[in-house]
């Protein structure tokens, strides 16, 4: 998740001074669409002030992955076009485990913040949630390193789901500590949000995948956003 930029080249090359060497942690965001109407409507709210990281921008439920996501149980798995995608990497290959705790972690904070479950009530719970995440319609939409420089990077894969293929009443979603004003903004105008640079652009590709594919098929090629040499790169696997 990128910060929105701020100032000049100057202000980015005086972060990256002061905080040149910070790893990126991994962390998941979740687009939930819905296309209940003429249009398609994805789910935003607005990151509390106190917030260390983009406060009082306008952001999809997300956030780092926590080591308890490995052990989160779940019904259905990833389609395995997605599984395949997560595990792609300009370096080493990530595990299966370590792929499905990503999605996981989104289906955690999209409850943790905005009271959505992505899945069934089962006698059996998934260790912190009250449900067993059904992760089979996820699709892997981008993935986005933070730049060098500030005081917290992350390395988010962000994903999508249609509400009315998990199953999900648009209507029931809830205000939390961490994301309020919570709203159902339509994907081809959000220009009334103060949201993160990330942000739009990743909304951008939403779009055009939308207009290029409806289903947002699991196969489609994933956009992956980073910087080399202080310049910013957009690259497809």
């Amino acid at each position: 998740m990128t910060p929105e930029r701020r100032g000049d080249d100057s202000v980015q090359q005086t972060e990256t001074r002061k905080h040149p060497w910070v790893r990126p942690r991994d962390a998941a965001s979740i687009m939930l669409l819905d296309r209940s109407g003429r249009g398609v409507r994805v789910l935003m709210g607005r990151r509390h002030s106190a917030h260390a990281f983009l406060p009082d921008l306008y952001v999809f439920p997300g956030g780092r992955r926590d080591p308890d996501d490995h052990r989160l149980g779940f019904t259905g798995d990833l389609h395995p076009a997605v599984l395949r995608s997560l595990k792609v990497t300009h370096g080493q290959p990530i595990t299966d485990s370590r792929a499905r705790a990503l999605a996981l972690a989104a289906a955690r904070e999209l409850y943790e913040e905005a009271g959505v479950s992505l899945g069934k009530a089962h006698g059996r719970k998934s260790a912190s949630l009250p449900f067993l995440p059904d992760l089979s319609n996820l699709r892997y939409m981008a993935r986005a390193i933070t730049p060098p420089g500030h005081p917290r990077r992350f390395d988010t894969r962000f994903f999508a789901v249609f509400a009315d293929e998990a199953e999900i009443d648009p209507s029931l979603v809830l205000e939390s500590r961490e994301l309020q004003d919570l709203q159902w903004i339509d994907v081809s105008d959000f220009s009334s949000l103060h949201v993160p640079e990330i942000t739009a652009i990743i909304l951008s590709d939403l779009r055009s995948g939308l207009e290029s594919d409806p289903s947002l098929a699991p196969e489609r090629a994933v956009p992956f956003y980073f910087t080399r040499h202080g310049r910013p790169v957009r690259t497809l696997f």
